[in-house]
């Protein structure tokens, strides 16, 4: 079979390598229909109290002139969701037609009102019918099926009188509240999310109700993404209707990291043709999602037509399941290293012991000596120009080969080597060398002569617009061909905004690591000339910063404190802004330590997922603590809590006192 010239057929989405958008059933919320041959759509959701009617009203409005396109409001009880109707009168008034969605969580009955009032009522399957007390159950298929007739007895009214009023619902699972039965029965797993939502779509199918949008949230980005392709294998699978996706990180964080933890996990799908609107989960206020779903979305508008990449027919990996790629160990890259930060200090002139600083690697005057932060670069890529003073313990040099073989101490750094140059070289490191390649020069010839060189470490570079897929092509190339390789994905970016490059980075690599393809990241940009940090721009220190914080966002290298902080909405008991500035203040020196910050209980303990420790809101003024998904302390007054908090972590050996940096 001839790998270069077949395609994959039923696969969880129509190409890898040729951008096409899944075709989905078109679903009307109100005036304004997704899915189908419809744009990707923009949502958000409001944090004001629904109670607060001309406070959400006013919230809803700055949100849609930002470019929100459906707004959802939260409905925990009956009270809120016969205000949804105030809510969406008083909008109609000043000339605003927005489609309004009811969140609903444990309440039927305020979805049922909520139906009749609005657009569309989102539901979430782990806790529309069920409680969790994070108990094991044993089933027996009978004991089960008798917990489906109960579902559907509980559900079928809102089905009923969504059919009835026009109203659409999102059947939405969320990763940290699968209820117990569902965990009892298919494990904390995609599947388990999966299966959770198709319980509740087979019987709005049974009702021929058919208005139906999806989404497999998680906070994790692997689980998250595995959980989408999954269930549009299974729809497939089942010849249920392709229903359209709704695209969503929960709780990613609030700045640089809650849009890169989104960008990787969005993007990824939308890499793959996959979603129809998008909701960024950011602790701000939510006017500030709309403009990064759209910045998202809107590269998609124009991608198809892109350099053609041939298809692929096997697939050597389960995109169902994380398992990074098998590599050889080279130096310390590849085999059971953790990937590895190469910094592009190329395009300066003349590197000073200052220039090291933005790639986290500290000179002391006064000391004569280097300090490293958590995220120091691990190697420096220098170009024709090497640096000329000894360097830190714990960063290595990159030369381009002409420069190398020109070099003093050579055994201290490493040559760089185009393809070509690879071919003809007569000279080498003896322990480590870089190639640098695309995919087109990956051919089997090449291929096969790396077999052969276990010294031999590639950095995969790519122009295509459609970087990731032609870059998963390279991965997939070399798996194919049995060839253990460690690979660095190198990406550039020109001509773009800070916040474009950042987000386009973070899907790029990361669509890449979810798969478990890489073992290092090198990025740059136009401009790498350091700037001051009142200059703040994707310079030496942003890009830096940007490639661990893809590599944590994606789960494949921790080098920092991770916060699973949720959005806020009118659940929430206290500012989370504030509060989570504030356990960031006090904690973010903890590398690998994951901190679930939650407005409520809503949010609480299944929401935060894998987090060590947990901060949820239980009452005006009130925090329970968490140790994982154990409460260990209740109704704390929120005064007290962070210092509880910080108590829990030291009582547990997990607390380092921050250590200052001497200038």
């Amino acid at each position: 079979m001839n790998l270069e010239t077949c395609s994959l057929g039923g696969l969880y989405c129509p190409s890898l390598t040729d951008y096409t958008r899944r075709l989905t059933r078109e679903v009307k919320i109100g005036d304004l229909a997704m899915g189908g041959n419809n744009p990707i759509r923009v949502q958000s959701m409001t944090t004001v109290d629904t109670m607060d009617t001309l406070g959400s009203v006013e919230q809803v409005i700055r949100m849609v002139e930002a470019g929100c396109e459906y707004v959802r409001i939260t409905a925990p009880s009956v009270k809120e969701a016969e205000n949804l109707g105030v809510i969406k009168k008083e909008l109609r008034a000043r000339g605003y037609t927005v489609p309004l969605i009811a969140d609903i969580h444990f309440t039927p009955n305020a979805a049922e009102l909520a139906a009749r009032l609005v657009e569309k009522v989102r539901v979430n399957p782990g806790n529309y019918a069920d409680k969790k007390k994070f108990q094991v159950i044993e089933y027996t298929d009978a004991t089960y099926q008798a917990e489906l007739d109960r579902i559907r007895e509980r559900f079928t009214p809102l089905v009923n009188i969504c059919k009835e009023y026009g109203t659409a619902m999102r059947i939405g699972t969320n990763h940290g509240s699968l209820s117990d039965r569902i965990l009892s029965r298919y494990g904390d797993t995609p599947l388990g999310m999966v299966e959770s939502a198709l319980e509740f779509l087979r019987i709005c199918e049974d009702l021929n109700y058919y208005d139906v949008v999806l989404s497999m949230k998680a906070s994790n980005t692997q689980v998250m993404v595995q959980a989408y392709r999954m269930l549009v294998q299974k729809l497939d699978e089942e010849g249920l209707q392709p229903y359209p996706l709704h695209l969503g990180v929960t709780e990613a964080g609030e700045g640089e990291d809650g849009r890169v933890k989104s960008a990787v996990g969005i993007g990824t799908l939308l890499e793959d043709g996959l979603g129809d609107t998008v909701r960024v989960s950011l602790t701000e206020a939510p006017e500030l999602e709309a403009p990064v779903a759209k910045m998202l979305i809107d590269r998609y508008a124009t991608r198809a037509g892109h350099t053609p990449i041939k298809p692929i027919c096997q697939l050597p990996y389960n995109p169902f399941q994380y398992h990074r790629r098998e590599t050889r160990e080279v130096l310390n890259l590849g085999g059971h290293n953790v990937p590895r930060v190469v910094a592009d200090l190329s395009r300066l002139e003349e590197i000073t012991f200052e220039d090291l600083r933005p790639v986290g690697h500290i000179y002391s005057p006064s000391l004569d000596k280097f300090h490293m932060s958590d995220q120091g670069a691990d190697y420096v890529y220098t170009g024709s120009a090497p640096i000329p003073f000894m360097l830190p313990n714990g960063l290595k040099e990159i030369l381009d080969y002409t420069a190398w073989l020109e070099a003093e101490q050579r055994e201290d750094r490493y040559p760089l080597y185009t393809a070509a140059q690879f071919e003809t070289a007569d000279t080498w490191h003896a322990q480590l060398n870089f190639v640098q390649v695309s995919l087109g020069q990956l051919t089997q010839d090449f291929i096969e002569t790396l077999h052969n060189r276990p010294d031999v470490v590639l950095i995969l570079e790519t122009e295509n617009e459609a970087a990731m897929p032609e870059q998963r092509k390279a991965f997939i190339r070399l798996m194919n061909q049995h060839q253990p390789v460690p690979v660095i994905i190198k990406r550039s970016y020109e001509d773009l905004t800070d916040e474009h490059v950042q987000l386009y980075a973070a899907t790029d690599v990361g669509g890449l690591l979810i798969d478990g393809m890489g073992d290092g990241v090198m990025l740059s940009t136009q401009d790498l000339s350091y700037r001051s940090k009142e200059e703040w721009g994707y310079t030496l220190e942003g890009l830096n910063k940007l490639a661990f914080g893809i590599l944590q966002a994606a789960r494949t290298r921790m080098s920092k404190t991770e916060y699973i902080s949720c959005p806020s909405c009118g659940r929430t008991l206290f500012d989370l802004q504030e509060t989570t500035a504030m356990i960031r203040k006090r904690t973010d020196h903890l590398k690998g330590v994951k901190i679930g910050i939650m407005g409520c209980i809503v949010n609480g303990p299944g929401e935060m997922a894998d987090a060590d420790y947990g901060y949820v809101g239980v009452g005006k003024g009130k925090i329970a603590l968490y140790r994982g998904q154990q409460v260990i302390k209740k109704s704390v007054p929120e005064e007290r809590a962070v210092d509880e908090l910080i108590e829990l972590i030291k009582e547990d050996g997990n607390w380092l006192e921050p250590i200052g940096v001497e200038e």
